[in-house]
């Protein structure tokens, strides 16, 4: 009889050993899965903050060529104005220096004066003859 009660005794213990493992093991497994879980998510975090990151780059990029774009607009609108000046200021000499018209070179000043200069259209920032 006592025989017989040690080996379930120690059957017994073999059976707690081994559940003890199998949870041991589950708990590992579980663990194992949270870590591969918060793996993926950190992964997925960091792409996110990569396109994010393109993305702004992105947009500096396209920010400063349209400066750039501006910049040479205004340049351009600089030198134009500049001609126009240019022609004004030659055409009051003609018409100093024609001498017998002047009135009428004055006219023909004024008009050229009137509809040779551009407008700024504020939505564009181009200039716009009327």
């Amino acid at each position: 009889m006592q025989v017989q009660g040690r080996r379930k005794g120690k059957e017994r213990k073999k059976e707690r050993k081994g559940k003890e493992e199998e949870e041991e093991e589950e708990e590992e497994e579980e663990e194992e899965e949270e870590e591969e879980e918060e793996e993926e998510e950190e992964e997925e975090e960091e792409e996110e903050e990569e396109e994010e990151e393109e993305e702004e780059e992105e947009e500096e990029e396209e920010e400063e060529e349209e400066e750039e774009e501006e910049e040479e607009e205004e340049e351009e609108e600089e030198e134009e104005e500049e001609e126009e000046e240019e022609e004004e200021e030659e055409e009051e000499r003609k018409g100093k220096e024609g001498g017998g018209d002047g009135v009428a070179g004055d006219r023909e000043a004024q008009k050229k004066k009137k509809w040779g200069r551009g407008v700024r259209c504020a939505r564009n920032r181009k200039k716009k003859k009327f």
